[in-house]
């Protein structure tokens, strides 16, 4: 599948931080420890709906970690699927008339076009299911061949002791994992289940529903399996970081992991399980199932600039839920506008200490409210008192482009 393409980033100078990250499954903010190359798992859209400002600030803050991996020197290896064949993509297209394949296509193509606009870095592999079922079809075999899998009726399952560590990652109880695993697209009252928890593997043909040929006999994958099969077919294991809403904890993270562990007997899928808060409207999470959704693409159809949208989204640490009230979008335009005035100018305070308060605070798990703080005050001290440092505007600037994806 086409990604997008990559905007242009400054090179900055001096000596970059480590970035450390709140891992879920240890309940820590701890370093990350990429090798040569940082390893990065994000998991992408369903494609039957535009791009909601709860999807684009949770790709900004996967973003802002593979900038600053590359600030520190790392290539980056950045794998995100997306799920082209689901209950809910064709759910939509039935209700609307409209066929499933070319609704996927259509809206996968206006997320990417999103994404171009808010300057997020694309990934190295952009991998839908449909291209995957064949690699998909024989994780599930081997899975039924080790005895970590089961058929019931046409359908697979996997068993949650198939991992030996089912539950790490999300951290939650049984009874926590059932009421969530109900709410967001598990079926725990199946009957002939070993176990409620266990997951959906493989779907096999329903009438009136797209299947292909496999090894395990005709259907099409479960939602969690995908991500599994994916990310290690191109990534391997003990990857550095799997990353996605806080809503993937469970079932999704949990699953993908686990499945993932089951197939390759090693432990842990992922050195850190990331998840960003939810962007809320009207006191309630922003989701296509309340209907209460803000959409980039209308945003930028009524001209409203994108690194304004990118500002207002960062202006708030990607780990809390917070509200998109009226007067976020407004500030943020005000902000751009005062830091492109201070950018513009022929000097300025010292511009090496605000790109070395940046690198902290960004270290300092994605602190964007602080660096975007750091930047605002260089602005004001440059529209004020000025300074001395005939360098600093230039240098600014590229410190907002390079680390907060601003650009001036």
């Amino acid at each position: 599948m086409q990604s997008w393409a990559a905007p242009d980033i400054p090179t900055l100078p001096g000596a970059a931080r480590q970035l450390r990250l709140y891992d879920t499954a240890s309940g820590h903010v701890r370093p990350t420890e990429p090798g040569a190359t940082a390893r990065l798992y994000v998991c992408g859209i369903t494609p039957y709906d535009a791009t909601h400002l709860g999807h684009a600030a949770t790709y900004l803050a996967f973003d802002l970690v593979q900038r600053m991996w590359l600030d520190a020197g790392h290539d980056v290896h950045y794998v995100q699927n997306v799920t082209d064949i689901d209950d809910p993509l064709l759910e939509r297209a039935a209700a609307t008339g409209a066929d499933w394949t070319e609704l996927a296509e259509s809206e996968t193509r206006l997320f990417r076009s999103d994404m171009t606009a808010l300057r997020t870095l694309p990934p190295r592999d952009y991998v839908g299911v449909v291209e995957s079922v064949d690699e998909i079809a024989e994780a599930v075999a081997k899975l039924l061949a080790d005895g970590k899998a089961y058929r019931l009726d046409q359908d697979v399952y996997a068993t949650v002791e198939g991992s030996g560590r089912f539950g790490y990652e999300s951290r939650y109880d049984q009874s926590e994992m059932l009421r969530l695993s109900a709410e967001r697209g598990g079926d725990p009252d199946r009957a002939g289940k070993k176990n409620p928890l266990d997951a959906l593997l493989w779907r096999g043909r329903r009438d009136g529903e797209p299947s292909w040929p496999s090894p395990v006999g005709p259907g099409r994958p479960g939602w969690h399996i995908e991500c599994s099969v994916i990310a290690l077919n191109r990534l391997g294991m003990r990857i550095d970081v799997q990353g996605g809403g806080c809503d993937l904890r469970f079932p999704h993270h949990e699953h993908s992991a686990a499945h993932a562990e089951a197939l390759t007997g090693q432990w842990p899928f992922a050195q850190h399980y990331v998840h960003a808060g939810m962007i809320g409207l009207d006191g309630e999470k922003m989701s296509k199932s309340r209907g209460n959704l803000v959409f980039v693409s209308k945003l930028l159809g009524a001209s409203v600039d994108a690194m304004a949208i990118r500002l207002a989204l960062l202006d708030g640490h990607y780990r809390a839920d917070r509200e998109w009230t009226g007067g976020r979008l407004p500030a943020a335009e005000r902000r751009l506008a005062t830091w492109r005035q201070a950018m513009s100018a022929a000097s300025g305070p010292d511009g090496r200490a605000v790109l070395e308060t940046v690198r902290q605070l960004l270290a300092d798990d994605l602190d964007t409210v602080g660096a975007i703080g750091a930047i605002d005050a260089w602005a004001a001290a440059a529209l004020g008192a000025g300074g001395e440092d005939r360098g600093a505007p230039a240098l600014v600037r590229d410190t907002a482009d390079a680390l907060l994806g601003v650009r001036i």
